[in-house]
């Protein structure tokens, strides 16, 4: 969950919703981030393995690429459920969906505490879930557990992650796509991921908080069955 490529601010209008371009030039953006570390170090194996003079490190080389391959693989698919729908899938298992947040997000310092009930969500429920795990996961910089809770009640889906950590917190840009804001300052790529967790479930009829407190953050989330 490290993201040290450099962002460039988007200032964005506070006023108005945010149209269908502007939404998938952010989305893509951000899919371009995620993708060019592993890419990158896909390449830089392959330059050191022509490399006559790099023959030593032929190993480590081949050791970044499976590496990298593996990392890019499991980006695209939990991009093709978390911001797509180029999938036939109509339905998703709890275990599909804990493979693709894991996939995504092991090597990280926070542990995943993946307590979410069997059974299957739809795309909608299945893409506020993963980015809802990812965000949770992602609020816990420095380590500390992230719980991972479903459960229905009434004919209400309630999705809920927990991040407990000596350092949990949330950027102010994320703070501000979880409520349903527009940017107007920061870096656009923190706040589309958590403006979509918002959009997903306000458009499926749902409603999204987050609670902050010292060493925890509680993402919300209730969806109609």
């Amino acid at each position: 969950m490290t993201d040290t490529a450099a962002e460039a601010p988007l200032d964005l209008p506070v006023d108005g919703s945010v149209n269908g371009t502007e939404l998938a030039t952010y989305i893509a953006a951000k899919l371009c981030h995620d993708f060019i570390s592993p890419s990158g170090a896909i390449v830089s194996g392959l330059d050191l393995l022509d490399d006559p003079s790099a023959q030593d490190m032929r190993d480590d080389a081949l050791a970044l690429i499976a590496q990298s391959a593996r990392k890019m693989v499991a980006l695209v698919h939990f991009a093709r459920v978390a911001f797509g729908a180029a999938t036939t899938s109509e339905r998703f298992t709890a275990r599909e969906l804990q493979a693709l947040v894991t996939g995504v997000t092991v090597g990280g310092r926070a542990t995943l505490d993946w307590r979410v009930n069997e059974g299957e969500f739809s795309k909608p429920q299945a893409r506020a879930l993963i980015n809802l795990a990812y965000l949770t996961i992602g609020a816990l910089p420095m380590g500390g557990n992230a719980v991972i809770e479903t459960r229905v009640e009434n004919g209400v889906l309630h999705l809920t992650g927990h991040a407990d950590g000596a350092r949990a917190r949330l950027k102010p840009e994320a703070l501000t796509g979880l409520n349903g804001l527009r940017l107007n300052e920061g870096l656009a790529g923190q706040w589309i991921q958590p403006y979509w967790l918002w959009l997903t479930v306000t458009e499926a009829g749902g409603d999204l908080t987050t609670t902050i407190e010292d060493g925890r953050v509680v993402l919300s989330a209730t969806m109609p069955v």
